[in-house]
């Protein structure tokens, strides 16, 4: 891309405690007009996020698939439409923000290249396939100082904000044990590539659609959602919905990087390329100032933490955390960590939380991103937050692929204890995407 297209005007922000927010002109500037949108990824999870920003203004929006595309397509009928979206970002000059609502494996390379541009962005969750690509991208948000947003959107809910106000607060004590579940995968892992070769569809670029992953011949069982389950496009049930459910815990305390990950369980039958039917995992962190060691427990499948720790509970969900402390328990029975409850509920009864200390975004998570672009308050899950969350979470990945454990140094983002995994760790573009 050329460095003509490296936009360098009013949109430029600083930053504050890891928070990026408008200063000076471009905030009166900004505050005056809609925010110029570009959209990559516009089909699923894409469409919804494409609404979202609709009272913004459109300038762009770019789908390998015009098909899976065609709704959002037919709403915008003379906004410039694109298969490439480096093609977009280097044709379109009036671009303020991007929104990345790809599959996995295309998050980092798209988002690096709208931050490399000074562009402001909003990116789903998981935000990386890799924990390299994690850390990239806070570095590029750091450097541009520019708005960034993770699509976990929990992150937003006046619930997990007092959770994390109550926890921080000192309310169940010192916590050293933390235990996720979630009811993913609810589609296909531990299996094998097919054999079989499908015709490509007439809407799909399907070279674009793998984009920096390995090529391999189409098959129907890939899309239009499958490809989380398979290494190469996604990150298995734990990337995926770790981001949501480990949320609150990571929040709150402040986890950081973990020096260690293992398998406690995992199915005897391996599948090279899909993550595994059910898993249960642990994290080790280390100290953090005054906040004890913590381990993290992980289960997906369909496993659960043992009956014993969710005796005197509501009836656990499919999906929830707890956190155990010396002094009582906090328990979130959902994906998001938007409610909370503290137990021994009798313990509690009498208990008055702290008074607000983090900001609350009445609007919800997107308009919050919106506003921040706008110089209107700040991101909370912004890329220095969700990309420390993120690295550490697929490192989890990592560990199940290579069905062990790996040790971790966080000061240089490298596995130290199997050198299998420095490719797992660190991907490798093909010539003409960003690194």
């Amino acid at each position: 891309m050329s460095d003509s297209i490296r936009r360098r005007d009013a949109l430029k922000t600083g930053a504050l405690a890891g928070l990026a927010f408008w200063a000076g002109t471009s905030r009166a500037r900004a505050q005056q007009q809609k925010l110029r949108v570009a959209c990559i990824g516009c089909g699923g999870k894409g469409e919804s996020n494409v609404h979202e920003m609709s009272g913004e203004q459109i300038v762009g929006l770019c789908d390998v698939d015009d098909k899976r595309a065609g709704n959002v397509f037919g709403r915008y009928p003379d906004v410039p439409k694109f298969k490439d979206y480096r093609v977009m970002l280097e044709q379109l000059k009036n671009v303020d923000a991007v929104v990345v609502s790809t599959p996995d494996h295309m998050h980092g390379p798209a988002a690096m290249l709208a931050l490399s541009m000074g562009k402001h962005v909003y990116c789903e969750k998981p935000l990386t396939r890799t924990p390299w690509e994690a850390r990239r991208l806070r570095e590029l948000a750091k450097e541009k100082q520019v708005v960034t947003q993770m699509g976990n959107q929990g992150t937003s809910h006046g619930g997990l904000r007092k959770a994390v106000e109550v926890i921080q607060a000192g309310a169940v004590g010192a916590i050293k044990e933390v235990h996720v579940w979630t009811n993913r995968p609810i589609w296909p892992q531990g299996i094998d590539r097919p054999a079989e070769v499908n015709d490509i569809p007439g809407s799909l670029d399907w070279k674009l659609w793998l984009g920096v992953a390995p090529e391999r011949p189409f098959n129907r069982c890939y899309l239009p959602f499958n490809w989380r389950g398979w290494w190469d496009y996604g990150t298995g049930a734990l990337g995926d919905m770790a981001c949501h459910t480990a949320n609150m815990a990571f929040m709150a305390l402040k986890l950081g990087l973990p020096t260690a990950v293992e398998p406690v369980e995992l199915p005897t039958d391996k599948h090279a390329e899909t993550a595994p039917k059910w898993s249960v995992m642990r994290y080790e962190f280390p100290q953090r100032g005054d906040l004890p060691p913590v381990t993290l427990y992980w289960y997906e499948g369909g496993r659960k933490p043992p009956a014993a720790l969710t005796e005197g509970l509501s009836k656990p969900p499919s999906s929830g955390s707890l956190l155990l402390g010396d002094k009582g328990k906090v328990y979130s029975p959902n994906d998001y960590g938007s409610y909370y409850e503290l137990h021994p509920q009798e313990q509690f009864k009498e208990y008055e939380p702290p008074a607000e200390s983090l900001p609350r975004a009445a609007k919800g998570h997107y308009k919050e991103f919106i506003q921040a672009c706008k110089g209107e308050g700040a991101t909370m899950s912004n890329f220095d937050y969700a990309a420390t969350f993120t690295e550490a979470m697929v490192l989890g990945c990592i560990s199940q692929r290579l069905v062990g454990k790996i040790e971790y140094d966080a000061a240089t983002g490298r596995v130290t204890n199997n050198p299998e995994a420095e490719t797992l760790v660190k991907p490798t573009y093909p010539t003409g995407y960003t690194v």
